[in-house]
């Protein structure tokens, strides 16, 4: 009886402490370390196989390019197939973001009310092709951890110009590399991003593999990563419009 007591006793003092917070460190602290595992490179760009699959499983196939440089610039372009071959998404700031469309020859800046639409049948928003650092929007309210994860609830910041409601997010205790993103409107999860085969390339931690998941649309959108390089040196003149405009080659 003794020693039942005793196992109950380290069982119960085991989940305790899975779940408590790292000693010392806040729930903003960790959201900052995110923030920066996320964004530790200078510049950076890869080419993405994307993979939209439907309710019915029917999978469409494309091949995207994507360069970022510091926090703020992005650039996205599509390469294939030929009928979205060209159209791209450009970000210079969070209020700054544009879309081209070849087939109109002409940028369009994208609406602070059109940043929850989903970005060329993806279960991407255009808010979430720009998030790059969690801390200028959201806090950080709580911090669990758990099998060797961090479990951030993230508030949206008075004032901040976003569409959910609240995040929650889960980044690795060792590294801080986040591994997913659940996305919640006032009543339910919308959707979930789940971040996959993650390695150490030239000093950095990176997702080489993304799926979004739309859960009330059965929709999900899958990314994998291929060619990725970091600090070429990449100039500002690549992300601006006219860069957005330049045909492919």
């Amino acid at each position: 009886m003794k020693l039942f007591k005793y196992i109950l006793s380290l069982n119960l003092l085991l989940i305790v402490f899975i779940t408590l917070p790292a000693v010392g460190q806040s729930p903003d602290q960790i959201l900052a370390k995110i923030d920066s595992v996320q964004n530790a490179f200078s510049d950076m760009s890869a080419t993405e196989q994307m993979k939209l699959i439907d309710e019915e499983n029917r999978v469409k196939k494309r091949v995207v390019e994507i360069k970022q440089k510091g926090k703020e610039l992005r650039m996205v372009r599509f390469l294939e197939p030929a009928d979205v071959r060209g159209v791209g998404f450009l970000r210079l700031d969070s209020d700054r973001l544009y879309l081209y469309l070849p087939a109109f020859r002409k940028v369009r800046r994208i609406a602070s009310s059109a940043t929850n639409e989903n970005f060329m049948g993806t279960d991407f928003t255009y808010e979430d092709m720009s998030q790059s650092v969690y801390a200028d929007d959201y806090i950080a309210r709580e911090l669990s951890t758990q099998q060797g994860q961090y479990r951030l609830f993230l508030e949206p910041k008075p004032g901040a110009d976003v569409n959910y409601h609240h995040l929650v997010i889960h980044a690795d205790t060792s590294n801080f590399v986040l591994w997913k993103v659940e996305y919640h409107n006032r009543l339910e999860q919308k959707k979930e991003l789940s971040i996959d085969n993650v390695e150490k390339i030239d000093g950095y931690w990176m997702g080489k593999m993304m799926r979004m998941v739309s859960l009330d649309e059965n929709h999900e959108t899958v990314l994998e990563l291929s060619d990725i390089q970091f600090d070429q040196g990449l100039s500002d003149s690549e992300f601006s419009e006219r860069s957005l405009k330049r045909p492919i080659r």
